[in-house]
């Protein structure tokens, strides 16, 4: 027993033991410090290159930056991490390969369990990728329509006109329809009564057209009357159309009916209103025996 204890007591105080120890440890240090250095280098790669496309052709919205940055950081830096820890596990001799076909085996089974918020995932980090609509944007998707309150990597938040907010998973939005990136085209259309000079009327609408661009700076460049739209029951239908700026064309179009409605009156051009002729046949019959 005397012997045992003496032996264990020698080989804790070996060189060649302590020698071993901290040449492991310098190369766990060493590993550790460079994932450090490999991370901050990496980081500051990625934002410079950020800084690179806002000089260049692509721009990116502030938030959308952000999220990106973000992301690619982490991904970074989790990958950094993973390698590390599988070469320190290589150094204690543990068989790196049976975790890794384990943990693959594992993240199979996880991966067929959730390939809905995989699917979530990828779809909303391509929308931040290619840019396919922001916050603030007012979009339409193949059931809501609304502004965008935030976009995030498993779902994107819309925000009706009505006040009502809908919260879509990322993976559920196959097409989109963005009406914030190109300006807009404010669509009125315009009824004077047959009895009306068709000619005189159109005068008064052009005349009145090239005033408004002053009046509103939503308005690109003056709005034009396309001609008649339609021959309705009881009026001849103008159709005028308005380039303005993204989103302002519903305002646009109530502004330009007030306008027009307005010099029409001033120039005593008629708007039709329906009209109802009564019938009386009582009438009729008694007009018809004074006259017999």
């Amino acid at each position: 027993m005397k012997t045992t204890t003496e032996e264990f007591l020698t080989s804790l105080t070996s060189y060649q033991l302590w020698s071993e120890i901290g040449i492991l440890l310098l190369k766990i240090l060493g590993i550790i410090i460079v994932s450090i250095i490999v991370i901050r280098i990496g980081k500051t790669a990625i934002r410079n290159m950020f800084k690179i496309k806002k000089k260049g052709v692509l721009e990116l919205s502030e938030k959308r930056e952000v999220t990106l940055v973000k992301l690619l950081e982490n991904i970074l830096t989790y990958t950094v991490y993973f390698i590390s820890i599988l070469m320190i596990l290589e150094l204690f001799d543990i068989p790196i390969k049976s975790l890794i076909a384990g943990a693959g085996i594992i993240g199979l089974a996880v991966g067929f369990g959730a390939q809905n918020l995989v699917k979530d995932i990828i779809t909303g980090f391509f929308i931040i990728l290619e840019n396919q609509f922001a916050v603030g944007d007012y979009i339409r998707t193949s059931k809501f329509e609304g502004f965008v309150e935030e976009i995030g990597f498993r779902t994107t938040k819309i925000k009706s006109w009505t006040g009502e907010l809908h919260i879509i998973p990322n993976g559920s939005i196959v097409e989109v329809t963005n009406f914030s990136i190109h300006n807009s085209i404010a669509v009125v259309d315009v009824g004077v009564a047959y009895e009306e000079d068709i000619h005189e009327a159109e005068n008064v609408i052009n005349d009145l057209l090239k005033e408004l661009p002053d009046k509103y700076e939503s308005m690109q460049k003056p709005p034009e009357l396309l001609g008649v739209q339609n021959l309705g029951a009881s009026d001849v239908v103008f159709r005028v159309i308005a380039e303005v700026k993204p989103m302002e064309h519903w305002k646009t179009a109530r502004a330009l009916r007030k306008e027009i409605k307005n010099r029409l009156d001033e120039r005593n051009i008629e708007i039709p209103f329906p009209r109802i002729v009564m019938y009386n046949r009582k009438e009729e019959q008694e007009g018809n025996a004074l006259e017999g």
